[in-house]
């Protein structure tokens, strides 16, 4: 045996030993990328962004069954809620890797985590009305997001008019450019068109398909572009001139609103600082002299004086933003 290993014997099965570990690493990588992998995510969130749209009919039905929690008994819980789907949507529409019930649970954490904590601070009346707003961060965030999407969504669609209208000249179906717009042109806007592009595979209708794409994206714009891509199916005429002209629209509209936003951005900037000075003020106080600022909390009196002051600021402060907000 020993006369084995010293010809060669051991230095062979320590190949062979690392060929098997390369291939066991390997393997294990292949499984992984296979159901966790970019191209596996990307899927995926193909498959959940469809269960968005509001159609019910058979075909569209064998890729939505998207879960709103993974724990069964909450599953059941959040489906007994009217109109979840609408919220469901809403989650779709921000981009996020969210179900009702993530939210949900994001929502409970950040609540009792602030409640817990300013429980050791003694503030009787704040503590519920902080933890409150604490609970609504995620639903800000989620917001946020969605808002921001939108928007780049709106700023990559003059493009995505210009392809398909490039690509119909030059004798290609409306299909076809959908799915250009889903290869070529980069998220969030190639992912919306890859789902609609999917869904007109599955046998959905071209009408069903455009319907659910301005629900899934609520846009103004991309709405024009459905009600122009089925009126054309309907009465005809030439789509390739009516994507030229919306484009060019769409960039119009643009150009205008960032003008707007320039014009209006001292507007902006007066609001802020009109609603962040007294608290800044009122933390400023309270580090200089407690006793001072605290009979704002402390005593009955000072306590109707701050309600009805956030009370009037918030009037204030909403007047402020109708001013500054000017739709295009």
């Amino acid at each position: 045996m020993n006369h084995l290993f010293g010809n060669g014997f051991f230095p062979l099965f320590t190949i062979l030993a690392f060929v098997a570990v390369v291939l066991l690493v390997e393997g294990l990588y292949l499984l992984w990328n296979s159901y966790k992998g970019p191209e596996a995510k990307k899927v995926e969130q193909r498959l959940r962004a469809l269960s968005a749209s509001s159609d019910r009919s058979e075909q569209a039905a064998v890729l939505k069954n998207r879960m709103l929690s993974e724990v069964p008994l909450l599953e059941r819980l959040l489906l007994s809620f009217p109109r979840i789907s609408n919220f469901d949507r809403f989650l779709e529409q921000s981009g996020l890797n969210w179900t009702p019930g993530k939210f949900l649970g994001f929502s409970l954490l950040f609540g009792a985590i602030a409640y817990i904590g300013l429980s050791f601070a003694n503030l009787t009346y704040l503590t519920p009305i902080i933890a409150f707003v604490a609970a609504l961060l995620p639903f800000g965030y989620v917001n946020w997001e969605r808002n921001k999407r939108l928007r780049k969504i709106e700023q990559q669609l003059p493009d995505t008019m210009d392809l398909i209208g490039r690509a119909m000249r030059a004798g290609h179906a409306l299909p076809s450019g959908l799915q250009m717009v889903g290869d070529e042109m980069v998220d969030p806007i190639a992912t919306e068109f890859r789902i609609t592009h999917d869904e007109i595979n599955f046998g959905v209708s071209m009408q069903q398909a455009l319907l659910n794409l301005s629900t899934r994206v609520p846009l103004t714009d991309l709405r024009y572009f459905v009600v122009a891509v089925l009126i054309q199916r309907e009465a005809g005429g030439n789509l390739t001139e009516v994507l030229d002209n919306l484009s060019k629209l769409i960039r119009n509209r643009l150009k205008f609103r960032a003008k707007i936003k320039v014009l209006t951005t001292e507007g902006r900037m007066s609001a802020w600082v009109l609603g962040v000075m007294p608290f800044a003020l009122a933390g400023l106080l309270n580090f200089a002299n407690h006793d001072f600022v605290s009979i704002l909390w402390t005593d009955p009196v000072g306590i109707k004086i701050t309600k009805v002051v956030l009370s009037i600021m918030a009037v204030g402060a909403f007047w402020l933003y109708r001013i500054v907000q000017i739709r295009v």
